[in-house]
């Protein structure tokens, strides 16, 4: 929604600066989200003539314009626009002036001739969203006249808004006034504008709900009350069809993102803009009858609207049909092509109504067809306003059309919502708010903006009268947010929240989290596979194919519930290496469901954790159980070497902790990979994360960082098959106090080593927090490792 500062001012009896209006806006709820000042930087900008017009003579696009700027000279300009006549007047930026937008205009050629100025648009000056041709001027204009002066034009301000859904009143000038007034703290003027001229009275004749009123010549007739709650129509005649708007309007109108159009259409805008009620004149000539009528549409009616487009209607659409019951406009939304004012218009049916808010909605959406008055009944008009609108359009069409000062005015009520007072509780308003409001000064907030606060005897409390422009407000919270919205947000002071937290994550919620965050640390993504397998699936992994099946399978073809993550898992590693994404690392923790063990009737359900590697060995694996084991702080972790389903028969080992099997780790079994067309090794591990968590626990224990330098050395054995990797790290780390660590860095098996043996090669780092080691004391440590990894594993060093 845009506004202008003057005309926002006409409603308030005190001036108010603009920051001020600007300042309350942002403070009520309707922030400003761009602010333009007017009537700055026109200087250099004078009313010309168009004396001749003739086509560019190396360009399409462009035409060359002679114009006079008084002087009788002929002034040749460039100009890309074709909307002018010989004779118009227009806009010149001449030589040397800098446009509103920062742009100077210089004396240039376009394609091999001179252009000595710029006609303007009213985009290019700043007047208007409009740039489809030249500002054309009103006849009568002195040539040379500055073009402030001509259009009159004063600073201003112009704000755009944002205006929330819950707030109908804000579509309109008054209603932003009504609002900024109260909040500034000074008084609201509502227009009173006579019905007709001064001192002619205007004939009411009132009916409802729904049913046919005639008088005057005319009829309104409602055949729906529940979609049109009031429609009051009036007719004008003697309009003069060659009216135009004055300018006044027509930049206001401007300003606000609307055209000029006619002088009748003008005064249509104007008034909805000005006081928040669609209405709309019909050519009385066009309205069959002398009738307007609402019904609900027949099932594929057909209409064509102003914009030229044949829409079809359903039977929840509402429309407005002539006495003929042939629809001349859709309901709250656009009138139709065949009645719509033009330039021999001479006398005017005017509608203005209140239609059903979720009947106006449903229809724009269902047609696409979005309006400014179906935004404004979408969200709820101020039935009460019809009147007042329909005094100000008369008053403007006899002002400016020299409309008829004698009419009659037909209103026909239908069904409208109930407005029940609502009981406002002083010590809730200030529950809600946090504030300390007195009874009085609830009522004081309130008074102005239209809710009516009447204290209830012997409390504190009020009942409060809605008024009928806030459509949106129905309730005690309703009520108690514009308490809030006027005694001002910034005005309330911040409170700490006392209230004790009811929730928080469990120690076994901590340490899941702390297993993600590490896994994802070690760069591996997560996966989710579902629980469910089809028969054979068990199988294919390797594994075990006794499963527990379901009774009533989601899917017929995944009826077994998992035992392991194993399938799940390498399918994930097989869809992605069919689509040549090699080398992936990706991890689950999930349940997985076993057999139930003696006197239980439900399955053994556990939580797992697992993780793949492809593209990688089993030392790999064994890294990341080494990481989680440290994570987890878990006692005498080690793995032990096996032949286990579904991993490598010489490439497995199982997980341990304190000497108590909780997983496996390996790598997968090649007769699982070929089956899943995988070409890569994969390693894998797989662990009862559940029983991890209640496994034997290490305290925390620190080291001291020495400040002297290491000696690194490596060490290569050759050892069984049967022998653990991390058996022989664990000897190399507790050999000698002067071991700081110990890391297997390669596997070798091959030319050199003895079937049924393999070369384990470890890094070990020594250091003393004391000291700088010697060589000779290196040497004894290295041999010292040697000594202890050939006693407790039979290995021998690979030279």
């Amino acid at each position: 929604m845009k506004v202008l500062h003057s005309w926002l001012s006409e409603f308030l009896d005190a001036p108010v600066d603009p920051s001020a209006v600007a300042a309350a806006f942002d403070d009520l709820g309707t922030p400003v989200e761009e602010e333009t000042r007017l009537g700055e930087g026109l200087d250099g900008i004078e009313v010309v003539r168009v004396l001749a017009l003739s086509p560019h003579p190396n360009a399409d696009k462009i035409q060359l314009v002679d114009v006079d700027r008084g002087d009788g000279e002929a002034l040749q300009i460039c100009c890309g626009a074709f909307n002018m006549a010989v004779g118009d007047l227009v806009p010149l930026a001449t030589l040397g002036t800098v446009m509103p937008g920062g742009m100077k205009i210089e004396r240039r050629k376009l394609r091999g001739e001179w252009s000595n100025g710029m006609l303007c648009s009213d985009k290019e000056l700043e007047l208007g969203d409009d740039h489809s041709g030249i500002l054309i001027l009103r006849a009568g204009l002195a040539l040379g006249t500055p073009i402030v002066d001509a259009l009159g034009i004063q600073a201003d301000v112009l704000w755009e808004l944002e205006i929330n859904p819950n707030r109908p009143d804000a579509m309109s000038v008054m209603g932003l006034a009504r609002d900024v007034a109260a909040k500034v703290g000074v008084g609201f003027v509502r227009p009173t504008p006579p019905g007709g001229a001064p001192g002619v009275p205007v004939t009411w004749v009132s009916s409802g709900p729904g049913g046919r009123v005639e008088a005057g010549g005319f009829a309104v007739d409602i055949a729906d009350p529940d979609g049109c709650g009031r429609f009051v129509a009036r007719v004008l005649n003697g309009v003069d069809p060659s009216a135009s708007s004055p300018p006044w309007m027509q930049q206001r109108l401007a300003h606000l993102g609307m055209r000029s159009i006619s002088a009748m259409v003008d005064i249509s805008n104007y008034v909805m803009l000005e006081l928040g009620q669609p209405n709309h004149p019909y050519d009385l000539a066009k309205v069959a009858g002398s009738t307007l009528r609402v019904r609900r549409a027949v099932e594929g009616e057909r209409l064509t609207t102003l914009d030229d487009v044949e829409r079809t209607f359903t039977a929840d659409d509402l429309l407005i049909c002539d006495g003929a019951d042939a629809p001349v406009g859709i309901a709250g939304i656009m009138g139709g092509a065949d009645a719509e004012i033009t330039d021999t218009t001479t006398d005017v049916l005017l509608e203005l109504a209140w239609f059903d808010p979720t009947s106006i909605s449903r229809s724009s959406r269902r047609l696409g067809l979005r309006s400014e008055a179906s935004a404004r009944f979408e969200k709820g008009c101020d039935p009460a306003v019809a009147d007042l609108a329909a005094d100000r359009f008369c008053q403007l069409a006899t002002e400016i059309c020299g409309a008829s000062t004698e009419w009659t005015q037909v209103e026909v009520r239908g069904t409208l919502p109930e407005r029940p007072p609502v009981t406002v509780r002083t010590a809730r308003v200030n529950a809600i708010l946090g504030t300390e409001l007195a009874a009085d000064t609830v009522a004081s907030l309130l008074d102005p903006i239209g809710f009516t606060a009447s204290r209830l005897a012997g409390t504190d409390d009020h009942e409060v009268t809605i008024p009928t422009w806030r459509y949106d407000s129905a309730t005690e919270i309703d009520v108690i947010e514009e308490v809030g919205r006027h005694f001002g947000y910034r005005n309330i002071p911040n409170q700490e929240l006392t209230e004790p937290r009811s929730g928080q994550l469990t120690s076994l919620q901590k340490e899941r989290r702390a297993v993600r965050r590490l896994l994802c640390g070690l760069g591996l993504a997560e996966t989710l596979p579902l629980p469910f397998l089809a028969p054979g699936e068990l199988a294919d992994a390797g594994l075990d194919p006794t499963g527990i099946e379901l009774l009533n399978p989601l899917v017929a073809e995944e009826s077994v519930l998992r035992t392991a993550l194993l399938p799940g898992l390498v399918a994930a590693v097989a869809h992605n290496h069919a689509r040549r994404q090699l080398g992936i690392g990706v991890w689950e923790i999930g349940h997985v469901f076993l057999p139930p063990p003696e006197g239980q009737t439900l399955p053994d359900e556990r939580e797992h954790l697992a993780v793949v590697l492809a593209g990688h060995d089993a030392p790999a694996a064994v890294e990341v159980w080494q990481i989680l084991a440290e994570q987890l702080r878990l006692e005498q972790p080690s793995v032990r070497n096996a032949a286990l389903p579904g991993l490598h028969p010489t490439r497995g080992a199982e997980v341990l902790v304190a000497g108590q099997p909780f997983g496996i780790v390996g790598e997968i079994d090649p007769a699982v990979l070929g089956r899943h067309d995988i070409g890569e090794r994969v390693a894998y591990l797989e662990v009862d994360l559940g029983g991890l968590y209640a496994a034997a626990r290490r305290s925390e224990a620190y080291r001291q960082i020495s400040r002297f330098p290491s000696s690194d050395i490596d060490l290569a054995f050759v050892v069984s098959d049967e022998v653990s990797a991390t058996d022989v790290e664990r000897t190399l780390a507790g050999a000698d106090e002067l071991v700081w660590s110990a890391r297997l860095f390669d596997v070798y098996r091959g030319t050199g080593i003895d079937d049924g043996h393999r070369s384990l090669a470890f890094a070990v780092r020594l250091q003393s927090v004391d000291r700088t080691l010697t060589d000779a004391e290196v040497a004894e440590v290295r041999a010292a490792l040697i000594a202890a990894v050939g006693s407790a594993h039979g290995a021998t060093l690979r030279s």
